[in-house]
């Protein structure tokens, strides 16, 4: 502890309040490290940092809890980007060094969009694959053309394109 400081070396400040102060500091240090750490992982997905506020014997206020707002819902018609979207929120939700059980709570909220998307984005690739084969490449063509050509021949022999003139 700092002698120097005005509220330590304040004969009106007693031992256990000077405890008390350090322990104040100290979560106040804490929180605001804490959410920061949110804040800065989140970037543009986060809001304002919101604090809880203690009055100290040295009657400042220090922060002992504190909470940032982060948009968690999916984004309309883009598994993709909702993906991307959900590992950032995991990534805030877990960046302070000591995450709470509200911040791993969102982080398992967020794993769960990103699967969700995972599972449109795998029916959309589904979907897409589908109306792909109902339209035959070249090669499904000529395979069905050389096998219609051999059903009309009665099967045998191999398939014989002749060009009259």
């Amino acid at each position: 502890m700092d002698a120097c400081s005005p509220s330590l070396a304040s004969p009106a400040v007693s031992p256990a309040e000077q405890r008390q102060l350090a322990d104040l500091r100290r979560r106040d240090q804490q929180v605001r490290a804490h959410e920061a750490a949110h804040s800065a992982a989140g970037g543009s997905l986060t809001g304002a940092v919101s604090y809880t506020f203690q009055k100290g014997p040295d009657g400042q206020s220090y922060a002992v809890g504190g909470e940032v707002s982060i948009d968690t819902s999916a984004v309309d018609g883009d598994p993709q980007a909702t993906i991307a979207k959900a590992q950032q929120i995991v990534r805030a939700a877990l960046a302070p060094a000591d995450p709470s059980g509200q911040d791993r709570a969102v982080a398992a909220q967020a794993a769960q969009l990103a699967v969700q998307a995972r599972m449109e984005l795998a029916t959309k690739t589904e979907t897409t694959g589908q109306e792909n084969s109902n339209q035959p490449n070249a090669d499904q063509r000529t395979s069905k053309a050389i096998a219609a050509y051999r059903a009309a021949d009665g099967g045998s022999g191999p398939a014989v394109f002749s060009v009259a003139a």
